[in-house]
């Protein structure tokens, strides 16, 4: 992950989040990073909850209730309760040129029937942004998560946030309990060359690994890397038109072989401010893929993409919706696909004390080599989650969650079986924020 997070310092850099809104920047005559280019998610929480310049610590205490722990990897489904615990310490310093925010989470999870699939869990997330002039700014971010199970992490409807771009890396299958090791780096330098006009640069690095491919049959490790660089104009206060260049390489791992998938978009967007919170995005334009396979012929053609999103952040409230299309590939899928994916999040506070989340995800993947179709012809997702969370004091918290997963993916042995998960699950939480230069 260091290498990895250096390397990127050298070759790239994403526009500092210097207010609350993704890619919004000080200053009267400042642009913003529009969510189409900035690779930064929306908020998940109301403004009321966001704060800088402070250390702030805590623990977590979760059981939960599944009732489909281990997919296809069981002759039946196995139903199962988990007990985990998470510290965590969180550092989010802000100056006038640089902003610091370090998150660090290691965790446990054991089971009380399948106790095999007991395992460390590690959170770790790293964002970095410096202003290195009045025009130039730098962004690094990196994030590495360790876990046996993506549905139990210490904030779950944070887990999956929502992109304004087509970029965004995403799992296509949802693994069982299996052990598995994600990491994610981006970085985006931009230059404001004048009071309307801005250049930028990104790079994005990506993989998936299945540390015992045996829990997650037909399903396979997976990185990606590529790149985008972009002109933006302002039209107005409010409103930001551009063009983007985007490139990827993908490759995922079947056994013994390597499946490459490469493609090259062109894109057009636009991007409107009702508030400097509340924003609404269009995004669109050509795709050209070129797919390699083992034992297979090479094929390349041209498709269309695009993207739309809507992010709005009150004062008690977050809310953001995506959709975005595209030819893709990884996310434990070999070959490529075309992919139309639509995610939601919702938070908001109702009283002082009662808080309630929802958030929630749809994609489906079809495969773009004939030969495929009856093989792999891909499938889809749908998943679900509601929470509702109770201050018993300024510094402990009881949350109550529901989770429901349903995958349709006939090639993959371990979701084809049972494709349905529901998890109930309750956390209590104890936390601290101290003020950093007081």
């Amino acid at each position: 992950m260091v290498k990895r997070l250096w390397l990127i310092i050298i070759l790239f850099g994403v526009a500092p989040a210097w207010a609350q809104a993704p890619g919004i920047a000080t200053g009267t005559s400042a642009m913003v990073i529009p969510p189409p280019v900035s690779g930064e998610p929306y908020p998940t929480e109301g403004s009321s909850l966001a704060r800088s310049n402070y250390l702030s610590g805590g623990l977590i205490f979760n059981t939960a209730y599944t009732d489909n722990l281990l997919g296809g990897t069981s002759q039946k489904p196995i139903s199962d309760i988990s007990y985990s615990v998470w510290p965590k310490i969180a550092l989010d310093e802000d100056t006038s040129r640089l902003h610091t925010l370090l998150t660090y989470s290691p965790g446990f999870t054991f089971y009380q029937r399948t106790s095999s699939y007991n395992q460390d869990n590690q959170n770790v997330a790293i964002d970095f942004s410096y202003r290195l002039s009045p025009h130039v700014a730098l962004t690094l971010r990196d994030s590495l998560q360790k876990t046996s199970n993506i549905f139990n992490q210490p904030d779950l409807l944070a887990a999956t946030p929502v992109s304004g771009s087509t970029q965004a890396p995403a799992v296509a299958v949802v693994a069982p309990v299996a052990d598995q090791l994600g990491n994610t780096s981006n970085a985006l330098l931009t230059y404001q060359f004048s009071r309307n006009d801005m250049v930028g640069a990104a790079g994005t690095f990506s993989n998936l690994h299945y540390i015992d491919p045996n829990q997650v049959p037909g399903l396979f490790d997976s990185n990606s890397s590529g790149g985008l660089a972009f002109y933006t104009h302002r039209l107005s206060r409010e409103q930001y038109i551009g063009a983007t260049y985007q490139y990827a390489r993908i490759l995922a791992y079947p056994t013994d072989a390597v499946s490459e998938t490469q493609s090259n978009s062109i894109l057009v967007f636009y991007t409107v401010y009702f508030k400097p919170t509340f924003s609404l995005s269009f995004s669109g334009g050509p795709q050209h893929y070129d797919v390699g396979l083992p034992l297979l012929p090479e094929f390349q053609a041209w498709c269309p993409s695009g993207s739309a999103s809507l992010g709005w952040q009150g004062r008690h409230t977050a809310f953001s919706a995506g959709y975005s299309r595209a030819v893709t590939a990884g996310g434990g899928l070999v070959g490529a696909f075309n992919s139309n994916s639509a995610t939601l999040s919702a938070r908001q506070q109702l009283t002082r004390q009662w808080r309630a989340g929802l958030s929630g995800g749809y994609s489906i993947y079809k495969t773009l080599d004939p030969l495929l179709s009856l093989a792999n012809p891909g499938g889809h997702t749908v998943s679900g989650s509601a929470s509702i969370k109770y201050d018993l004091d300024a510094h402990m918290y009881v949350e109550l969650g529901y989770t429901r997963l349903h995958q349709s993916y006939g090639s993959v042995a371990a979701v084809s079986a049972f494709p349905n998960v529901n998890r109930e699950w309750i956390s209590i939480s104890y936390q601290f924020t101290r003020p950093l230069g007081r």
